[in-house]
């Protein structure tokens, strides 16, 4: 049977080992930009002062990957979807000045009676509209697309960047907010940060060409004020463009000044909405527990706590709704009448058409809006401001795994091929927490094809973390994991993965369901005694939760069948079975797979009777270190494989063991 590719993921979420190949040559990542530099704060700065100076540069950071969209690395459709979006704008606001001028002559051809004009004008109309409507409608249809192409493409690459090298599960392992709830990062916050922009892209602009038109016309139109204050005479020239600009500024500044905290209360909203959602999560996927400890109240109590943050977030969302909406609000009802009131002398005095007043109050009304585009807008923006912050803390919590691996300032875990025949040498390895706090101290263990090594130990000594470590699960550390060239390594944790979808994509997985025929399958799931399931092989069901413990691990053994490895790892992958399960399972795995190299992580004394030897952990001050290597049959072993690390030298256990071995103070 053909083996994992090297390239994907394993049977529960791990990567399968090619050795020989760099961290960065066993991942397929695409990337947006090369991670930024760090940016620390300065240490004059205090924490308030600090997390100031992070967040100013969150939005930097989004821009840095977002705008890659528009690169040669991008999507070939982004540059000329753009310029077919801003030239849709551009004649959009010719039609608007066209329907400006038909609104001034239909009414002075209203006013003049002037019925042949007004026939003309009226078949004339439906044209200006049906070109205005088409044209909104295209305008529409161009920036929705960049909206979900956009997405698509920053979703994919930020995705890619998260997968890759198992950062998705380095990153909780590591301090921090940043980072917490990826999944809403990456769903609703990117789709908000990557469809506001492109809207008020469309906004600013299309403002921008109504303003500088129609303050033209307005200028036009209106000419100069002239008043008499006590007994002297004003001249305004250009009174509706100041009258607009004036009116502008008063309802921009106030609104600046009520919305001010939107930001910040946009945010924290944002963040307890993804809480509120991972704890209905994890009470979904947990349920089976939950229920049989009937946890029920106390899980209520925790999702109405949350919930209640989320309530209190909103009365303060809608307080700043209610304030922006107050002001905007009377300002389009105010803004229609201001310029019917100053252009009502003119109009008396005869100066004035009635066609020019209403073309003034319609080109006053679309300045107004185009220089109102903030007041209308400023909750959307705060809105988007808080999603783009949230994404680009993730990108900043991938940027600092990405600059660890790629580094040679950092020290972290190498991975390379053996010399000579082993299969798996440790050398001098120390695994470390994040923050450099060491697991697992200055380890040296060689193991030769077909060994079957059982790893042991106290809870705590950091088993499983050194697991993770051969894996390339976990990074921090020093020293060296190496593997023999082309083999491949297959791991079974204690929980296994049960993807969604049918029994046989979950037996096939990491590959396709179809890459083996269903006979081979159910000939699997018949050895390690699930053929009982065998019935339901096709059926798509959420067998994550209906699967016992028991089952899925044995599950995890068929797929071990299917793929055929080089090197197992085992953490636990036993401990849902009762013995005699368990002496079943591996006694099948050493009958069906008699070369496959074994290194297991257990409790259970009675998994000695399937290994050869046995490595055992023991916590010391400044972390754990590997104390023995005993035979637990006789082997011709080739020199010494193990271990000088001992600071005392310490007797092995005597008894059935054919040979022992007293590890070696490092010299």
């Amino acid at each position: 049977m053909t083996g994992v590719k090297s390239n994907s993921k394993s049977a529960d979420g791990t990567k399968p080992h090619s050795a020989g190949r760099s961290s960065q040559e066993k991942a397929s990542t695409v990337e947006v930009e090369p991670p930024p530099d760090d940016i620390e704060p300065g240490p004059e700065l205090t924490p308030e002062e600090a997390e100031k100076e992070r967040k100013s540069y969150l939005l930097k950071r989004f821009w840095i990957s977002a705008r890659g969209y528009w690169s040669r690395r991008g999507d070939g459709f982004a540059w000329p979807c753009t310029i077919g979006l801003l030239s849709l704008i551009g004649v959009n606001v010719c039609f608007q000045y066209g329907i400006n001028i038909w609104n001034r002559a239909i009414f002075d051809a209203i006013e003049q009676r002037n019925a042949h004009t007004i026939y003309f004008l009226s078949a004339v109309f439906p044209p200006l509209v049906l070109g205005s409507v088409t044209l909104v409608t295209s305008q529409v249809y161009i920036r929705m697309m960049i909206q979900r192409r956009w997405r698509s493409w920053l979703t994919s690459a930020l995705i890619a960047r998260w997968l890759a090298n198992g950062r998705y599960y380095q990153l909780n392992l590591i301090g921090g907010e940043g980072h917490k709830n990826p999944e809403a990062r990456l769903s609703e916050d990117l789709r908000i940060a990557t469809e506001s922009p492109v809207d008020f892209l469309a906004g600013v602009i299309s403002a921008f060409v109504s303003a500088s038109t129609f303050i033209v016309v307005l200028w036009t139109i209106g000419g100069a004020l002239t008043l008499q204050i006590a007994g002297s005479v004003i001249t305004i020239p250009g009174f509706l463009v100041v009258t607009a600009v004036l009116y502008a500024v008063i309802t921009s500044s106030l609104m600046a000044v009520i919305g001010r905290h939107f930001v910040e209360v946009s945010e924290v909203k944002n963040q307890v909405e993804a809480e509120f959602r991972y704890t209905l999560t994890h009470v979904r996927e947990n349920g089976e527990s939950i229920a049989l400890l009937g946890g029920e109240e106390e899980e209520r109590n925790d999702l109405e706590t949350t919930f209640g943050k989320v309530l209190t977030q909103w009365a303060l969302l809608a307080h700043q709704y209610m304030r922006t909406t107050l002001m905007s609000h009377g300002s389009m009802l105010i803004a229609p009448v201001v310029p019917v009131l100053l252009c009502a002398p003119k109009f008396l005095e005869g100066s004035m058409t009635l066609g020019q007043v209403m073309q003034a109050a319609s080109a006053f009304a679309i300045v107004q809006t185009a220089f109102g585009w903030l007041v209308d807008n400023y909750p959307r923006l705060a809105d988007w401001n808080a999603s783009a912050h949230r994404v680009a803390s993730l990108m900043m919590s991938l940027d600092g795994l990405e600059r660890a691996e790629k580094s040679d300032s950092l020290v972290h875990i190498e991975h390379g091929e053996t010399e000579g025949e082993a299969m798996l040498c440790l050398n001098d390895l120390s695994v470390t927490l994040d923050d450099g706090t060491a697991v697992v101290k200055e380890t040296e263990v060689e193991i030769d094809p077909g060994e079957r090594v059982l790893v042991a130990g106290e809870s705590g000594t950091g088993k499983s973390t050194l697991v993770r470590a051969i894996s390339g699960l976990w990074p921090w550390g020093h020293g060296s994991v190496n593997f023999h060239p082309n083999s491949r390594l297959f791991m079974l944790p204690q929980r296994p993965y049960i993807p969604s979808g049918t029994l046989r994509r979950a037996v096939a997985y990491p590959r396709a369901a179809d890459d083996w025929t269903l006979d081979e399958i159910k000939a699997v799931m018949e050895k390690v005694g699930l053929d009982y399931l065998n019935d339901k092989i096709e059926e798509d069901a959420p067998w994550d939760q209906t699967l016992s413990g028991g089952e899925k691990q044995r599950l995890a053994f068929a797929r071990l069948l299917l793929h055929n490895p080089d090197i197992i790892v085992l953490d636990e992958a036993t401990s849902a079975l009762d013995e005699k399960s368990q002496d079943n399972m591996m006694e099948m795995v050493i009958r069906e797979l008699p070369k496959v190299t074994i290194v297991s992580v257990a409790h259970r004394a009675e998994l000695e009777a399937f290994h050869s030897r046995k490595i055992t952990l023991e916590r010391r001050e400044g972390g754990a270190k590997l104390v023995s290597d005993v035979d637990l049959v006789h082997r011709r072993r080739k020199g010494n494989l193990l271990l000088r690390l001992l600071d005392e030298r310490r007797p092995m256990p005597k008894g059935n063991l054919t040979s022992s071995k007293e590890a070696q103070p490092r010299g």
